[in-house]
């Protein structure tokens, strides 16, 4: 072994990268467990693209095959439902980490000075999140997949100069058809990969080179003062000890709580009662929901995804706008504005299930 290491070592000078891990530290205090929810979004995003290749050996993409091919996966291949519903709920929860993971960076004012560059990859790295659930929801041609997919392209479509030429690229038309299904599976398994990885290489090393931030009642501390473990190899094996505890929670919802099937997409059917979007989605559409049906001189759904548009713009340039905290200020108002979107999210999203 030692000497398949100092092979190893010649060529990619390990000795460099194991001094860098064990020189760097990481803060210990009160805010310690939510550096493990970054970690934790990386390793549930690993689960999805292995479990997401092994998938694509037997999935088939088109209107006739892809329903049929989901159902062979489940059925026939050996074990192949147990790494569908490992992929379907890794996805789930890894949206879910990434929001947690935004939230405690936007209330410890992490993306504060030089770190504005690591928050906007971050929130680049939530939308192309988002971006997979959505065109990944299609692919097993489902009525539910379907009919939702029609719905959220429809939304799509009211963006303001730009909804119509949105909505053909989307659904690769007019209408959501086997063609839909074969665009969104390219968007799904090359080119949001190939993007996501991109974006995720320069988080990691901004975060690496920057070190872990700390809150700014935490700053005024003197760093000789500040208690700190190294990085490597104490932080990461706590980090690995988190990413089992996940890994048997995913292996327990896979088998007690599968994903159904359901039938198999017809578009000239009539959509089914109560179609929903995925659950990170349903706080924006039960907005749109509640919105009447014109605001002053806008058509309702416009003013909606205007709303959304303006909102999301203010989120992702929040280490430009709070100012106060770039003097080690925490500043109320953003503290209040994130207080109120997460009780916001949390509240639209319970009553989107309820009604």
């Amino acid at each position: 072994m030692s000497k398949f290491y100092q092979w190893i070592n010649e060529r990619l000078e390990l000795d460099d990268a194991i001094k860098f891990a064990k020189k760097k530290r990481v803060p210990i205090f009160y805010g310690t467990v939510w550096y493990y929810l970054g970690g934790v979004s990386l390793f549930l995003f690993a689960i999805q693209l292995v479990t997401g290749i092994l998938l694509v050996l037997y999935y088939q993409p088109g209107a006739e095959t892809a329903f049929e091919s989901v159902k062979f996966i489940v059925s026939k291949v050996e074990f192949g439902w147990l790494i569908r519903e490992i992929h379907s709920w890794s996805a789930n929860l890894f949206i879910l980490f990434v929001f947690f993971h935004m939230f405690t960076v936007f209330f410890a004012k992490a993306y504060r000075k030089p770190r504005e560059m690591t928050w906007i990859t971050g929130m680049l790295l939530l939308v192309l999140g988002l971006a997979f659930g959505f065109s990944g929801y299609l692919l097993p041609w489902n009525e539910l997949a379907y009919f939702a997919t029609k719905v959220g392209s429809d939304i799509a479509g009211a963006i303001p100069w730009v909804g119509e030429f949105m909505l053909r690229v989307l659904r690769a038309g007019d209408e959501v058809t086997g063609a839909t299904l074969t665009r969104f599976y390219g968007i799904h398994i090359a080119i949001l990969p190939g993007i996501f990885t991109v974006l995720l290489v320069m988080h990691l090393m901004m975060v690496q080179f920057q070190g872990m931030s700390v809150p700014p009642e935490i700053e005024k501390i003197p760093e000789e003062k500040r208690k700190t473990i190294p990085f490597f190899p104490d932080f990461v094996l706590r980090d690995f000890m988190v990413w089992l505890i996940v890994l048997n929670i995913i292996a327990l919802l896979a088998v007690f709580f599968p994903w159904e099937l359901g039938q198999k997409a017809n578009p000239l059917v009539s959509a089914p009662a109560g179609i929903r979007p995925e659950w990170y989605f349903m706080f924006m559409f039960q907005t749109l929901k509640m919105i009447p049906a014109h605001v002053l001189f806008l058509e309702g759904e416009l003013f909606g995804v205007m709303l959304f548009g303006v909102g999301g713009l203010i989120w992702f340039f929040v280490p430009f706008l709070d100012k106060k905290s770039h003097m080690g200020i925490r500043s109320r108002f953003w503290t209040w504005f994130g207080i109120f979107l997460v009780v916001y999210i949390i509240i639209l999203t319970i009553w989107g299930y309820l009604v």
